[in-house]
């Protein structure tokens, strides 16, 4: 209601005239002047009555100035400049995930390697002095250092913390190419077969990592996450997509079978792409992931055998329309997720559209909130040029603001430089600038903090991992050009919400 029974405007006016401004206000400028024509000089009074209290109404409703300047807005216009660190692995190659700060405030990260004889590398940042600390080599604290078998190349996973220890996981990443698709790499130079991905725990106190045992099937680890309250660790293998548990406790390794039909591993139609992130209720020990089809399924404490949700999935005309037996995208699956607990929810984004969406397992509904991406990117009404889309997806130390790194499209002379058309696996289209954004939980307000450059003008690439410092500085991995080559490196930028 415009006016109340009691309000002076009113008393001026007939009822049936205030049933008129009211209809009035809600009218567009242009129909109003157009509708003057027509009418009594009564009814221009009428009229403008209605104009000059709305005026009155929005001025007094009006936030105050001081207020609306106080509040952060977009900048995504901005250069962000980072810090670059040099860790001194000259054979370092794209990392993903692989990247956490820890209890201790260090940043914790693993440089990848794609040689069949090199592993990745572990290092510590100690935000305090800046000093890198090298950990070691993933080959050797898997037991493998003497045995002249395919690397340990990378950890494709982040750090889960418990009891002081770190646990995480490793991955090859040496690969062979076929027909445009990564499989497992081909064994070469009196080289042995990869023998499969290690469960580590590194204790940050003693320095020392115990090698926890290797996934089914003698294949990679591809995705993981930890129960932390029970000490279980879930993960996902590669290519072929197994599902295990482990209980740290009890120190036993159960294979819960191929979770994707044939994965990765699959040619033509059995192809499927498999899923990057796994999300747990730390209240009931349930856990949560997707597949290619959309479905989303949880694996309840103690069974061994997962459940498709019923009535909710992640086929979303926003989301866009795949081929799921197609390489090249992550279909329906999401890509990055994590359990928010105030809410009991998980807050997740789907890769390739970029879109953030939250999802209640108790209903069970799937609510799409925002386009993520960069307001360059949303601007152009096109997808993003990495082809999976992006892992740098985290809340930052307050717990609600989420942190994400995502692409925006270059324009040379006022063009937008486009990338390839399709891929057959998950790698860059084409040349992107890399944004920081942000997303408040509890607001629901977006902010595009601009786009990151190095201090010599390049961009950063190939990024897909994030960390939050303890102070709000944003961590990530990107390829640098170090001593006439291109390697992967630390870098940091500083937290948006840090007082200047």
């Amino acid at each position: 209601m415009l006016f109340r029974k009691s309000d002076t405007h009113r008393n001026l006016f007939r009822e049936q005239d205030v049933r008129y401004i009211e209809t009035i206000v809600r009218t567009p400028e242009y129909l109003i002047l157009n509708h003057l024509k027509y009418q009594s000089m009564r009814l221009i009074i009428i009229i403008a009555a209605a104009i000059s209290s709305v005026i009155l109404i929005s001025a007094c409703s009006q936030p105050s100035a001081s207020r609306h300047e106080s509040e952060p807005q977009s900048t995504p216009d901005a250069r962000i400049i980072a810090t670059v660190y040099n860790s001194g692995f000259e054979h370092s190659h794209d990392t993903y995930n692989g990247l956490s700060c820890a209890s201790d405030g260090k940043i914790y990260y693993v440089l990848c390697s794609e040689r069949i004889d090199v592993a990745g590398q572990m290092y510590c940042l100690d935000p305090s002095t800046g000093k890198i600390e090298h950990l070691g080599d993933l080959t050797e604290m898997c037991g493998e250092k003497d045995m002249k078998v395919i690397a340990q190349g990378k950890s494709h996973v982040n750090f889960r913390e418990m009891g002081g220890k770190l646990y995480f996981s490793t991955h090859l990443g040496y690969y062979s190419i076929i027909d445009g698709m990564e499989k497992t790499g081909l064994p070469r130079d009196g080289y042995g077969a990869y023998r499969g991905g290690h469960l580590l725990a590194f204790d940050m106190k003693t320095r020392r990592t115990e090698d926890l045992g290797i996934a089914p099937h003698g294949e990679g680890i591809l995705t993981m996450n930890m129960d932390t309250v029970r000490g279980l660790i879930y993960g996902l293998t590669w290519p072929t997509g197994y599902l295990f548990r482990y209980d740290v406790a009890k120190r036993e390794m159960k294979d819960l079978g191929p979770f994707t039909g044939r994965g990765e591993d699959g040619m033509g139609k059995d192809f499927r792409v498999i899923c990057r992130s796994i999300a747990i209720d730390p209240d009931d020990g349930t856990i949560y992931l997707t597949n290619a089809e959309g479905q989303i399924k949880k694996l309840r404490l103690g069974s061994d055998v997962t459940e498709t949700i019923e009535g909710e999935d992640m086929v979303k005309d926003y989301f866009g329309t795949y081929e799921v037996s197609t390489a090249g995208s992550m279909a329906y699956n999401w890509r990055q997720v994590f359990w928010y607990a105030p809410e009991k929810k998980i807050y997740g984004v789907h890769g390739n559209s970029g879109y953030l969406f939250r999802f209640d397992p108790a209903i069970p509904r799937l609510e799409v909130l925002e386009r993520l991406t960069s307001i360059p990117s949303k601007l152009t009404g096109m997808g993003d040029q990495f082809s999976y889309g992006y892992l740098g997806f985290t809340p930052g130390p307050d717990g609600h603001t989420i942190h994400y790194l995502t692409g925006a499209p270059i324009y040379i002379d006022g063009k937008r430089l486009r990338g390839a058309s399709s891929t057959a696996r998950g790698e860059a289209k084409g040349l992107e600038d890399l944004h920081l954004v942000t997303y408040d939980i509890i607001t629901g307000k977006y902010l595009d903090h601009g786009a990151i450059f190095y201090p010599d003008g390049d961009r950063p690439l190939y990024v897909n991992s994030i960390a939050v410092g303890k102070d709000g500085t944003v961590y990530s991995m990107g390829r640098i050009k170090r001593n006439g080559k291109v390697v992967t490196d630390l870098f940091s930028v500083p937290g948006p919400f840090n007082k200047k």
